[in-house]
């Protein structure tokens, strides 16, 4: 089972990846301005933050769910989490089957794919 210091550390490495992201559509898709949580289910620990500039700034790690709702919601498994980062498991199928969720406005989806 992954710790919080890695999913943290999941967390600055997608951010990571979302900065150096090529391409208009991909570019444009992670300069959103919103705000994000990403609630580690098994660990039961929410990271909250922003997206803002193609990077994600987590700003508080809380014990529990969300406290707020966030513009764009995530809640997995640290294992997923950890997985999804390292390319490991594809974020389609993670989501199709449930494994992860992904709560946002239906244009933010739209946008966000193109990162996913």
């Amino acid at each position: 089972m992954a710790t919080t210091e890695e999913c943290r550390a999941a967390l600055d490495k997608l951010s990571d990846h979302m900065r150096s992201a090529e391409g208009g559509d991909v570019r444009s898709a992670a300069e959103l301005d919103r705000s994000v949580s990403c609630h580690i289910t098994d660990l039961d620990v929410t990271f909250a933050g922003r997206m803002a500039d193609g990077r994600i700034d987590v700003r508080e790690t809380l014990a529990g769910p969300p406290r707020e709702k966030a513009e764009i919601r995530l809640a997995m498994t640290g294992d997923d989490l950890v997985a999804l980062v390292a390319g490991e498991l594809n974020f389609a199928r993670a989501w199709g089957s449930g494994r992860v969720k992904l709560e946002a406005g239906l244009r933010d989806l739209f946008r966000l794919r193109k990162l996913l």
